[in-house]
């Protein structure tokens, strides 16, 4: 809280308005479904509604609770406008729908309507999440392992004619006997031509005798979620799919490699599609190399070209490239990445080596 109220300070910003769940849950340690946090250069104070009563007391930090029988935002709203010296406060507009800002407006004194809420030109809190501490980065770490146990797990249970919802079932029952409070999204399993869709959510279809089968998944743990895909072989590789695996592989590692404090998103994306450019393969590449991980799935920064953004010691980010070939095969391989002052520890070790099965 103390980093929030010196970016307040200085933005000459008296009050702040956060309705952001995953903002809440970093800020205070409040993981309801219904909350909004109203901070001043001085105080802090939560508001939610009566069913969580018992849990905001428990898991509260930094912040007074205040249980509401009104929308939490509205009373946040309210209360702001109510301290001394607090003459104007931001929000988020990326996270404010047009309804709540006019709820907010017409839940004021007419006389501050106008003047008393301000859209920040960018968010406040987003900046924070993306460093991690070192608990922060030891829980993504727990995650990430528990997602490469699954996949050694899912081996052993992929096997022709078997549909691709059952191996997103079996992934993520396991997920939950290894502590997972649940998956980062929902699970990709996609096979034989199914693999060129990029986010081909798992089917009835039954796994075919040969070709790739793409899985991409996560899990969350005590919040933060993981992310990793590994693709697979299904009987015996022909010439082309080994040469676009092992191109994909080797854009997948040079990306890895450029990881490092102080080089920008920008960089690392062309690390990765270099190669593939090299392998006249860059057409097939439709996405950006990676994302930020965290308390969301999605964070800032992107990995994508001509992203500016330099990499810091503390955030984590995905770095993933893949191609995909309509009506044939689709390949991605992807990483957790965590940089630090000297590159960057790749917290997914699971095995990237083309795998037969």
């Amino acid at each position: 809280m103390g980093a929030l109220r010196r970016r307040l300070t200085r933005a000459g910003l008296p009050g702040l308005l956060i309705t952001h769940l995953p903002d809440l849950r970093y800020l205070c340690g409040f993981t309801g479904s219904s909350a909004a946090l109203a901070v001043t250069r001085r105080t802090a104070r939560l508001f939610t509604d009566g069913r969580y009563t018992t849990q905001a007391a428990a898991e509260t930090k930094a912040a007074r609770v205040q249980i509401v029988p009104n929308p939490p935002a509205v009373a946040a709203v309210q209360w702001l406008a109510a301290q001394p010296a607090v003459e104007l406060a931001g929000f988020d507009p990326s996270r404010t729908t047009v309804a709540d800002l006019a709820r907010w407006k017409a839940a004021l004194p007419y006389r501050l309507r106008r003047s008393f809420l301000c859209s920040l030109p960018a968010p406040f809190v987003e900046p924070l999440r993306q460093l991690k501490d070192e608990d922060e980065l030891s829980i993504m770490q727990d995650a990430a392992l528990i997602g490469c146990r699954l996949f050694g797990h899912i081996l052993s249970a992929i096997k022709p004619g078997v549909s691709e919802i059952e191996i997103a079932a079996e992934l993520e029952h396991q997920a939950r006997l290894l502590g997972a409070e649940g998956m980062s999204f929902e699970t990709i399993v996609a096979s034989g031509a199914r693999s060129a869709l990029p986010h081909g959510r798992a089917t009835a279809l039954a796994l075919p005798r040969r070709g790739f089968l793409t899985l991409d998944f996560g899990v969350i743990l005590k919040g933060y979620c993981s992310d990793m895909t590994r693709t697979v072989f299904l009987g015996k590789p022909k010439p082309k799919e080994r040469y676009a695996y092992a191109a994909v592989l080797e854009a997948q590692e040079a990306a890895v490699a450029a990881v490092r404090s102080g080089v920008s998103c920008g960089e690392v994306d062309e690390a990765a599609r270099n190669v593939l450019r090299r392998e006249a393969l860059a057409e097939a590449f439709s996405h950006s190399t990676g994302h930020g991980v965290g308390l969301e799935i999605h964070e800032p920064p992107r990995v994508g070209a001509g992203q500016a953004t330099r990499l810091q010691p503390g955030m984590v980010i995905t770095v993933e490239p893949g191609i995909y070939l309509p009506g044939e095969f689709g390949i991605r391989i992807e990483d957790m990445v965590a940089v630090n002052r000297s590159g960057g520890q790749v917290l997914t070790p699971a095995p990237k080596a083309l795998i037969e099965l």
